[in-house]
């Protein structure tokens, strides 16, 4: 059987359109096949940054005392010893500074001490108000908290003097980058109260004053004494090698 030319153009093409429909075929099974893998996969990633981050165990710390200065202020800080510090309810953004692990460690095993904050904390004694504090402890959903004026308990004492040391310290830092910026002839006694409370071992988280300590030290606009000291205490600090307890 002899076949023509258009007979056998038609037959390639017929045969060519064939094999284009299995390609387009193929390639639609493939792309799907692909697709649905990648959402597994984006979704799966999904799941392991947020997840975790959710369950990381947090501490949340709260003052109200009004009439004092500051009258509110709150103090988050979480396993891995990151801190947030606020003087007002939901303050953006905040001071945030880091505590080491034997520091981060030593306040969770303190929180766990006083049953993660499931008891009550209260002494009611006819004492002076001296500000309610809250305790809060939150993991994934689950979270449990404590509100008290003065207790008894040696734990929960203790944690509170923690957190007034972090307080104390992030007022340190706070006056130290206003009188830097606008009073540099009051940064000498800024810097003489900062060296106090680091002597008397009131400060947490040193290592966030050693850019303003730096700044200070190194320009020539701050009176020489500020500048003298001001690179003492960032040598002092950076020294450390352990927690200052």
């Amino acid at each position: 059987m002899k076949f023509g030319r258009t007979t056998v153009r038609a037959a390639n093409a017929r045969e060519y359109t064939r094999m284009r429909q299995i390609d387009s075929r193929s390639f639609a099974f493939i792309r799907g096949q692909f697709r649905r893998s990648s959402c597994r996969l984006f979704a799966g990633l999904l799941v392991c940054l947020t997840l975790p981050a959710a369950e990381v165990p947090r501490i949340v710390y709260s003052k109200s005392f009004p009439g004092s200065s500051p009258a509110f202020v709150e103090i988050r800080i979480d396993k891995a010893g990151e801190c947030e510090y606020r003087e007002a309810p939901g303050e953006e953004p905040p001071l945030k500074f880091r505590l080491n692990p034997n520091q981060t460690g030593e306040i969770f095993a303190l929180a766990d001490k006083l049953d993660r904050f499931k008891r009550p904390l209260e002494a009611n004694l006819k004492v002076a108000m001296m500000g309610i504090k809250t305790f809060r402890f939150e993991e994934g959903a689950t979270h449990s908290e404590v509100k008290f004026n003065f207790s008894l308990d040696a734990d929960a004492r203790t944690l509170a003097d923690w957190f007034e040391r972090m307080v104390e310290s992030e007022q340190h830092f706070i006056s130290l980058e206003r009188t830097a910026r606008f009073d540099k002839l009051g940064v000498y006694r800024v810097i003489l109260n900062l060296e106090t409370s680091w002597d008397r071992k009131r400060l947490v988280g040193p290592e966030q004053f050693l850019p303003l300590l730096d700044r200070v030290a190194k320009n020539e606009s701050y009176v020489h004494m500020a500048r003298e000291r001001a690179a003492a205490l960032a040598d002092a600090f950076r020294g450390l090698k352990a927690d200052p307890e």
